[in-house]
């Protein structure tokens, strides 16, 4: 059994995260959706999760570059074909967290990039209902946080990367006036990132 699921697909900064879980064997006790768990509890889990040898993890990362120039959906179809392709055997059935409005389409289309001969179900929600989707859940969100956390090391504080946090707004706006353009990891075709680079050219107009 494997369960699939993603984390960070709105951020204006940073990657996109995929995660397959395939085991066979009894996932550790507090698996559940990894929005529902505090920060050190999902890492707890995590390294649990990892540590066990009957437990198969592959993650797969889609970059902010990959992003701009793609399909979201699409790209992460392929990433949630790569994680399964790693992870599983042949005759395998497991759940994938569908990213589409239309879930069996998004299934199809998760089946249709993945070499291995698996079942795959694709479901809404899954990660709330599923265990072994949680699981999935709880790794990518966690390969997140220290993608974030690492990004932070290197530019200062740019909070979480979502469009609807004030610092991160901040420091993006802060990082354009600095440098004139945006950082290297920001998704240059979100809205946020177009209308901080607009407000800073209408700005530079001004002085003008």
């Amino acid at each position: 059994m494997f369960g699939v699921d993603e984390a960070g697909r709105g951020p204006v900064l940073g990657s996109l995260f995929v995660a397959c879980v395939s085991a066979d064997a009894t996932l550790p006790d507090g698996i559940d959706d990894s929005k529902r768990l505090a920060p050190a509890r999902r890492e707890a889990l995590a390294a649990e999760l990892r540590a066990d040898e009957q437990v198969t993890i592959a993650v797969s990362e889609v970059t902010p570059t990959e992003i701009d120039d793609g399909s979201l959906n699409a790209l992460t179809a392929a990433a949630m074909a790569d994680t399964i392709d790693r992870a599983t055997a042949t005759g395998e059935s497991g759940v994938v967290d569908a990213c589409d409005t239309d879930a069996a389409r998004f299934g199809r289309r998760v089946r249709a990039e993945t070499a291995t001969d698996v079942a795959i179900t694709a479901e809404h929600g899954a990660d709330e209902s599923h265990e072994h989707v949680g699981a999935a859940s709880i790794v990518a969100k966690v390969a997140r946080d220290e993608h974030i956390a690492d990004l932070a090391a290197e530019h200062g504080a740019i909070g979480s990367g979502y469009p609807g946090d004030s610092s991160t707004r901040s420091f993006l706006r802060e990082y354009v006036r600095e440098h004139g353009d945006l950082p290297p990891f920001a998704r240059e075709s979100w809205k946020t990132s177009r209308d901080v680079l607009e407000a800073a050219d209408q700005s530079a107009l001004a002085d003008f």
